[in-house]
């Protein structure tokens, strides 16, 4: 009998990690005109040509299908020149907040494991809410860290936290516990790293696991996402089909470790702001299964309810457009272009990624760029939202 139960775990463990990837169909089979997104890769195409970034990979993902997949441009231009290919793994900067960190705090809520309006001090001992001028108290909530309503600081000094405490997970969680709130929680937003490192630590403090192991066992490889993970990349083998981002002052050129100091330095790539690598095509699958209600190929990660929650901006925020995780219209919106529906969220990375879901017409858009290498001054701003609309604009039914 042991041997049987054994057998099954194994069978379902090698069910969980195999790969999978989104059914390929033409445009016009899910009613979208494929002229225009033949117009969205012109754009795209002339873009790299006038090395506005070195190159690109653009998705479009509608009912349950991938609909489009193209390549354009360079994956690197130093040490030496390599084209752009389709399976081509991108740091995703902060598309890794919705895409895994904002995840998976919903699945720790749908298993009652936290309350999004749980004080996120009683998870972290010592993390200060908001000091009000009658000397009151105001607690920072689980919610508020994933709207950016918390007041928390867009960003942490790196070389300050670092002389202060090392450079370790440690050091940064102490500085975040303690530093300037300058607004009472849910009354402004301001978008920052600090509130998604401080839900990693809650996540780690509920589970007793990183927030690269149980993103990686409770959404990657449930949905097969084979070339998805936490930086730094582990498969060695992997690592010629990484877009390389910025050039270092020592002159190395970043491959495969998070451009993003905090999830670099301090955080070791295991990091609730940045981190993630994926490709378009796998992270195809995972907004495909949100659009269906968190499944997709009998793979599931969550249930509808939770999905719609995530997607939804909370009634005591609504004044400040960000869902639980997701952005849908804050004054950072602007890669959502001008014609998808209301329901639409999106966010973009640092990097140059870019993301749009649509539940309302089911579809969902991915924009996948290398725009800071090898010096940080790409530009993506613009064609993101024109390529949002001409995405949204090719939707016939």
């Amino acid at each position: 009998m042991k041997r049987i139960v054994t057998l099954l775990v194994a069978v379902l463990m090698a069910t969980v990690v195999s790969a999978q990837s989104l059914e390929k169909a033409k445009p016009e089979s899910v009613g979208m005109n494929p002229k225009m997104l033949e117009e969205a890769d012109r754009l795209i195409a002339e873009a790299a040509a006038k090395k506005d970034f070195p190159g690109a990979v653009f998705a479009v993902v509608r009912h349950g299908k991938l609909v489009h997949l193209e390549a354009f441009g360079d994956k690197q231009w130093l040490p030496e020149k390599a084209p752009m290919k389709k399976n081509t793994i991108f740091d995703l900067a902060s598309v890794s907040k919705p895409t895994s960190t904002a995840v998976c705090m919903m699945i720790l809520v749908e298993r009652g494991k936290i309350r999004l309006t749980d004080k996120v001090k009683d998870y972290l001992p010592g993390f200060k809410g908001y000091a009000t001028e009658k000397g009151d108290t105001i607690d920072i909530r689980i919610a508020d860290l994933l709207t950016h309503s918390s007041g928390l600081p867009a960003y942490a000094p790196v070389a300050t936290v670092v002389e202060q405490g090392g450079a370790n997970p440690k050091a940064l969680l102490d500085y975040i516990k303690t530093c300037p709130r300058s607004f009472a929680p849910k009354s402004r937003f301001r978008y920052s790293c600090l509130n998604f490192i401080s839900l990693q630590h809650v996540l780690e403090a509920v589970t007793g696991q990183t927030l690269a192991e149980f993103a990686q066992q409770n959404v990657f490889d449930v949905l097969g996402m084979k070339d998805t993970s936490y930086g730094p990349i582990v498969e060695k083998k992997k690592l010629n089909r990484v877009a390389p981002t910025e050039k270092q002052p020592d002159g190395t050129i970043l491959l495969g470790s998070v451009h993003d100091p905090l999830a670099r330095v301090l955080n070791h790539g295991n990091s609730g702001n940045a981190g993630v690598f994926s490709t378009a095509e796998d992270l195809a699958i995972l907004y495909a299964a949100l659009l269906n209600g968190g499944e997709i190929n009998g793979h599931r990660i969550m249930g509808r309810l939770t999905v719609d929650k995530m997607f939804s901006v909370p009634e005591n925020v609504k004044h400040l457009g960000r869902t639980l995780g997701w952005d849908s219209y804050s004054s950072y919106a602007g890669n959502k272009g001008d014609l998808f529906s209301s329901k639409a969220v999106c966010h973009t990375g640092y990097t140059g990624t870019s993301v749009v879901l649509d539940p309302e017409n089911d579809v969902a858009m991915i924009l996948l760029t290398n725009a800071v290498h090898p010096s940080d001054s790409g530009r993506t701003g613009r064609l993101r939202s024109a390529v949002a609309n001409l995405v949204a604009g090719a939707i016939m039914d």
